[in-house]
């Protein structure tokens, strides 16, 4: 890590379809256009306005890249930390330049909307580990690939019916609580 590195954090929404790149001798990762708007109460109008929108090339690298292209989708909102910069190159119209942030974390913006996590564990450790190899041990991978080190097993999904199921559980128990109650 870098002492004079620029990380920010950028609420927007995805702009284009996230694309993975891969091939052979290269690191896979997935870039896709981000957009950010900012609003304001503007008092003496008494209405919202926007003001100008930040445009962002988002990249992701390894297994993030795939965990991105698998789940975000073009006008998803995200959440996006990582380290700023610019890339430059000269393109038929001349010399061209763009805000890039290449993410540490990413997720959605739950402001929005509901989101279900399933963690990736990669399978071929977990039946290595399943059948014993490694005395049942996780090999620490190095910081450019590996499997992840805090995979523990297959994938917990949650379906939205789950929260609706929790609160029929939840009502049901403050039903049984208040009948023990008969002042409260």
């Amino acid at each position: 890590m870098s002492t004079n590195e620029l990380t920010m954090t950028v609420v927007g929404w995805v702009a284009t379809v996230p694309k993975i790149y891969t091939g052979p001798g290269t690191t896979p990762y997935t870039s896709f256009r981000m957009a950010t708007t900012r609003r304001y109460f503007d008092r003496t109008a008494n209405t919202w306005v926007d003001g100008r929108t930040e445009w962002f090339t988002v990249k992701a690298w390894r297994q993030q890249a795939d965990n991105v292209a698998k789940s975000l989708r073009k006008s998803d909102p995200v959440i996006v930390h990582g380290r700023f910069s610019t890339e430059e190159w000269t393109g038929p119209e001349g010399a061209r330049h763009s805000s890039v942030l290449e993410a540490i974390a990413i997720g959605p913006d739950l402001t929005f909307g509901r989101s279900s996590f399933a963690r990736t564990v990669n399978v071929a450790d977990a039946e290595s580990r399943e059948a014993g190899q490694n005395g049942g041990a996780i090999e620490q991978p190095g910081p450019a690939s590996g499997p992840d080190p805090w995979a523990t097993g297959a994938p917990v999904t949650h379906a939205p019916d789950d929260l609706d199921d929790l609160d029929d559980d939840l009502d049901a128990d403050a039903a049984e609580i208040g009948s023990l109650n008969p002042g409260g």
